[in-house]
């Protein structure tokens, strides 16, 4: 059912309530701290390691964080996403949207980088690596032992919660978003292509909204994780129909600001690469022309959506919901309330459909499965 158009502010101020109430309470078994005995420097590994990598090249932030996101959304936050494909039967990294993911990666936003969430040499270690380029048939030497968790920590930390606490540590480092994340998450144990079904940059808010409520997360979440788009970059493939071909009366979106218009035109011409196969030639713009902090910082994208000049289509389509305008509106005039809900809802997002106890296994190796 479509949102109305206006909604009162005291609703609104419920609507975040209660999404804080809804964060603030873990699923069973995750808890702040659950390395404490086990492996007791496990979070000040990832993030010194974040931090060290972040340094050389700011591109792994936002791709932690999407890494985080993509992971969720199938399955829940079980680190399937790193599993590698067998010959019969691709996983979920070979899925379209994954693919856009690993070009990111592969390119680093147009800089080749290799990334490690995991003990660096000289360093701290307890956490086994996972490199951004994990998506390469191949293994990737980021100069990082890897049996290193082996040895201070044999079989106790999981892939899945190496990937919540990294993209935790890239909120922080990329904008000041700080929360004390739950952990205890086990690895999934199926990772599967035909699974993955990631809402699309083009779709409608209601669709996009629908997604969203299918993993337990509501229109305050929507609202507040699309403001990462800040963050980093996007292939002119995803934002083509805007520009030139948007519906059978209009060549491009009405919506969209003048001038941001004809800077993606100069950029991304009328026929761009579109197979995910080949987006390696595709050109890449900046997801936030107007962002403070530059393409790889988390910041206030919502003036820019609220003055149409937003890039993608679904970021575009939060100026035209009633419920996520207002909200939008607000994080636009209350930048510190946007930090605040980020961390609630990255928290809760870290939640989804985890597996705990005795389910699942923790991998000793990220891009397989143990048996």
């Amino acid at each position: 059912m479509a949102l109305k158009q206006q909604l009162p502010r005291h609703s609104l101020l419920l609507l975040l309530a209660l999404a804080a109430v809804q964060a603030a309470v873990p699923p069973p078994q995750l808890q702040v701290g659950f390395y404490a005995r086990s492996c007791p420097r496990a979070e000040a590994i990832v993030r010194h390691v974040v931090r060290r990598h972040s340094a050389r090249d700011r591109s792994v932030l936002p791709v932690l964080i999407r890494l985080h996101f993509h992971d969720c959304f199938v399955r829940g936050c079980d680190g399937s996403v790193l599993i590698d494909s067998m010959p019969s039967h691709p996983a979920e990294k070979e899925a379209p949207p994954n693919l856009t993911l690993r070009m990111l990666w592969d390119r680093g936003c147009e800089a080749r980088v290799c990334s490690c969430v995991g003990p660096v040499s000289g360093g701290p270690v307890g956490v086994r690596p996972i490199c951004a380029r994990v998506w390469s048939r191949s293994l990737v030497d980021c100069g990082v032992g890897p049996t290193a968790v082996e040895e201070a920590c044999p079989g106790v930390v999981s892939c899945a919660d190496i990937i919540a606490l990294a993209a935790r540590d890239a909120a922080a480092m990329a904008g000041r978003v700080r929360y004390d994340l739950p952990t205890g998450r086990r690895d999934g144990t199926v990772s599967s292509a035909a699974e993955v079904n990631l809402p699309s940059p083009s779709v409608s808010f209601a669709e996009a909204l629908s997604t969203f409520r299918s993993i337990g997360l509501g229109v305050v979440d929507l609202t507040t994780l699309l403001g990462s788009h800040t963050m980093g970059f996007c292939h002119c493939g995803l934002i083509v129909n805007r520009l030139y071909n948007y519906n059978s009366t209009i060549p491009f979106d009405p919506t969209m600001d003048a001038g941001l218009l004809a800077v993606l035109r100069s950029r991304c011409p009328p026929h761009v690469v579109t197979t995910p196969q080949n987006l390696s030639r595709d050109a890449i713009v900046p997801m936030n022309f107007d962002a403070p902090l530059g393409p790889l910082g988390l910041d206030n994208s919502y003036p820019s959506v609220l003055a149409g000049r937003a890039v993608l289509q679904i970021d575009q389509e939060l100026a035209s919901s009633g419920a996520a305008r207002r909200i939008a509106a607000m994080f636009a005039s209350r930048p510190g309330n946007f930090r605040l809900q980020f961390a609630k809802s990255m928290v809760k997002l870290g939640g989804v459909n985890v597996l705990t106890g005795r389910q699942g296994e923790v991998r000793l190796n990220c891009r397989r499965f143990n048996s």
